[in-house]
């Protein structure tokens, strides 16, 4: 790890944070920084390999090695999460949500306040709605007025030792999955392969960035949003849709019961799912277009079902998401049985070292692991939540949520991490959430919004893309021991800066609404429902959905276990009521249709050989967005919809 990469790495975490935070909040348009591989660092990668090439021949000594550029990239893919929904988004709009947002008609201050401490937000709980250093921050200062940071201080540290021990968690589960994920199971981990294929054709051999279908394969993309771009700058310029909503064609009983149905063409999906097995390809879009099929049934037999709390799909199928979600651990745990015992015994120092290569030892992580579990629910308990329910919470979220929607980015390619459901709804089958009381459901206003709900930017797939990306360059993994702290830290001050003062300088209340008006405020809304007692209890239906999703789950893995020909895969049917599912369904399709042509036709030798055309639509579509969001933070200028929303 030389200084040279340290210091270029700090430098484009910089440039990472100042443009993901202008480009989402700011222009609010162009979301470039909420992917598990996050557009801004693919352009970024492109700038940056580009001004390798220009100044190895200036001189040698500017030569910038692979390994260096892997320091750089990882540093860069933690920032762009951390600067996005993988933290920041969501943390510090949340702090002043409770305030701003309270009025006599939702009684928030009533609800809530009496339960919040004072440490945690930088306003007074004992003190009414709309307090100075909120109404700044959603109405910004006026001339004169100083920025609050002496509010922000306190409740900032506070919560930062939080986000510690959960980053820390996810660290220490990244190192216990690598080997059975990498080793043993030889997950292809998607993601990873176009910044690996980069930074390889960067070393002077030809190959990927060389090759002409790469640039074919480019210029598909480049053409649409070059198009669709100058198209927001000169409406006479022909606008190229990538956005077909099927809803507007759908507008007759039964048919108009269907949910979001719309038809994102996304040359990016299209070539990371090139990537995938076939029976996972149709499984994806197979069990998606099924709960299209269930939304139209229901209401074709007079059912009228619960919509899942601050989710997207109808309860019954989310419920029997749970199941499979549940199902896919066990099994997951079943097969991973002689790692987990290498685990265990490495752990209790029953047998010598076996893990000198990993980033943490199992010692460490399985230790690491336990405490940071054991005081984030002391953190929690301190915020005013009991502690077996802050222990149950974080529990389903980091080894029942956070594993399965890793899992969907290390074997499925998912450019977003979405679930369908929290924890709380596992426990709406077993108790009645109204009877936890005030303390608990204001806790768990917050914890939803933060880590619960919307896991894009999901920090865990960064942490383990990073350990399979140091194999494809020859890094010692134990590198990353220094790399991620840096990357970490420098994006929290760089970032968490910027959260705070462009809304104070500009209003959060014209900035991106789903980050100060949108995600906090559901999480309130569904807690102040359950306190009014405006949720009933679950109807005994959902358990029954439960219990289908584990049958269901269950015969998937056994016919998989049991026969080559199953083209059913459990991921799919996880998968199939998010968000992520609803704008990749139709990717997942056309990967799947030109996959199956060209292996009947051309065999695995043209597979092979298309292989770079794909990897170029992933590189054009991430190009063209950070190009376009170039002008848009200095000027304001428009930019191009991409289907990634």
């Amino acid at each position: 790890m030389s200084p040279k990469a340290i210091i270029l790495g700090i430098t484009m975490v910089c440039i990472t944070c100042l443009l993901v935070c202008y480009a989402e909040l700011v222009v609010a348009s162009i979301q470039i920084g909420f992917l598990q591989l996050p557009p801004v660092v693919v352009g970024l990668l492109v700038i940056l390999l580009a001004g390798r090439q220009i100044l190895t021949r200036v001189s040698a000594r500017f030569r910038i090695e692979p390994h260096e550029v892997f320091v750089i990239y990882v540093m860069m893919l933690l920032a762009s999460m951390i600067s996005s929904r993988g933290l920041l988004q969501k943390l510090i709009p949340l702090l002043n949500v409770p305030n701003y947002y309270a009025t006599p008609e939702n009684a928030w201050q009533t609800l809530f306040y009496g339960y919040i401490k004072k440490w945690a937000v930088p306003w007074d709980p004992n003190g009414g709605p709309k307090q100075p250093v909120s109404t700044g921050f959603y109405s910004s200062l006026l001339p004169g007025q100083e920025l609050p940071w002496v509010a922000w201080v306190g409740p900032l540290a506070a919560w930062a030792l939080f986000v510690a021990l959960i980053f820390f968690a996810y660290l220490c589960l990244a190192v216990l999955l690598r080997k059975q994920w990498v080793d043993n199971e030889k997950l292809s981990f998607p993601l990873v392969q176009l910044p690996l294929e980069m930074v390889r054709s960067g070393t002077g051999d030809r190959g990927f960035m060389t090759n002409r279908l790469t640039w074919m394969g480019f210029a598909v993309p480049g053409l649409v949003f070059g198009f669709n771009g100058l198209h927001q700058w000169y409406p006479s310029v022909p606008e190229i849709t990538t956005d077909i909503n099927l809803n507007a064609y759908l507008v007759t009983p039964p048919w108009n019961a269907a949910l979001f149905f719309h038809m994102f063409v996304s040359f990016a999906a299209i070539g990371f799912f090139y990537l995938l097995p076939t029976d996972l390809l149709f499984s994806l879009w197979f069990f998606f277009l099924l709960t299209r099929v269930a939304d139209v049934t229901a209401a074709s037999m007079g059912y009228q079902p619960e919509i899942m709390p601050m989710y997207g799909c109808l309860a019954f199928i989310g419920y029997q998401i749970i199941g499979c979600y549940l199902v896919m651990v066990g099994y997951m745990v079943w097969a991973a049985r002689p790692h987990i015992g290498l685990i265990w015994r490495s752990a209790f120092r029953l047998r010598g070292p076996v893990d000198e290569d990993e980033l943490l030892t199992y010692r460490v992580a399985f230790w690491g692991l336990i405490a940071s579990v054991l005081l984030s629910a002391l953190w929690l308990w301190a915020l005013g939540m009991a502690y077996w329910l802050a222990l149950f919470e974080l529990l389903v979220l980091l080894f029942v949520v956070a594993v399965v929607m890793a899992r969907s980015t290390c074997e499925s390619g998912m450019l977003m991490t979405e679930t369908s459901f929290r924890p709380i709804d596992i426990y709406r089958m077993v108790g009645d959430v109204r009877n936890l009381g005030g303390a608990n459901i204001t806790c768990l206003a917050f914890l939803d919004a933060l880590w619960m709900r919307d896991q894009r930017g999901l920090v865990l797939t960064g942490f383990l893309d990073s350990m399979k990306f140091a194999d494809g360059v020859n890094v010692r993994r134990r590198t990353l021991l220094w790399v991620i702290p840096i990357g970490l830290l420098t994006a929290v001050g760089v970032a968490g800066y910027l959260h705070v003062i462009l809304p104070y300088k500009l209003g959060a209340v014209q900035m991106y609404q789903y980050v100060y008006a949108g995600n906090p405020v559901w999480s309130f809304n569904d807690a102040a429902n359950v306190l009014n007692r405006n949720r009933p209890p679950l109807p005994w239906l959902m358990t029954l959905n439960f219990m289908i999703g584990v049958l269901a789950t269950v015969g998937i893995v056994l016919m998989r276990a049991r026969t080559l020909w199953f083209p059913i895969h459990p991921l799919g049917y996880a998968l199939c009521g998010t968000w992520t599912m609803m704008v990749f369904w139709f990717p997942c399709f056309v990967a799947w249709l030109a996959k199956v042509v060209l292996l009947r036709y051309g065999g695995m030798r043209l597979y092979s050989r298309a292989r770079p055309f794909f990897l170029g639509m992933v590189l054009g579509e991430f190009t063209m967005a950070v190009l376009w969001t170039t002008p848009s933070l200095f000027w304001r200028t428009p930019t191009p919809a991409f289907p990634w929303p």
